[in-house]
């Protein structure tokens, strides 16, 4: 599994990209987008410590998108409640590693990088 890790790397580049503004800003064309974006990593955070995987690293990327992103404290609140619900909604459902899980992981994996990339493209300068 770890060979797929480093592909979703770009979801740090692609919202460093769309958020070149210093400033925190407005709701963005692209919220959804990273709203959709933040229950990915959410759900990857616990599929792919369930199936092996140990550390921090999807919530690590989630802070980081909050970082690029600087929003305020409502589009906050709704980012980490959106990583919350992905988490949450396999946790309820995938007590062990099984095939199914692995396929959601991928899945999801091959989701975040579809929309990673949509998203760059269509709103990144």
């Amino acid at each position: 599994m770890s060979h797929r890790t480093f592909r979703f790397a770009p979801v740090i580049l692609a919202a460093a990209i769309l958020t070149a503004q210093p400033a925190r800003a407005a709701e963005s064309p692209f919220e959804g987008q990273l709203v959709r974006l933040a229950e990915i990593l959410g759900s990857l955070h616990y599929l792919r410590n369930l199936c092996g995987e140990t550390g921090q690293d999807w919530r690590g990327r989630m802070m980081q998108l909050l970082e690029a992103e600087n929003p305020d404290d409502t589009r906050r609140d709704r980012f980490i409640a959106s990583f919350n619900r992905g988490y949450r909604s396999f946790e309820g459902t995938y007590t062990t590693c099984t095939a199914s899980a692995v396929a959601a992981i991928n899945r999801y994996m091959r989701e975040g990088e579809a929309l990673t990339r949509d998203t760059a493209s269509r709103f990144g300068n």
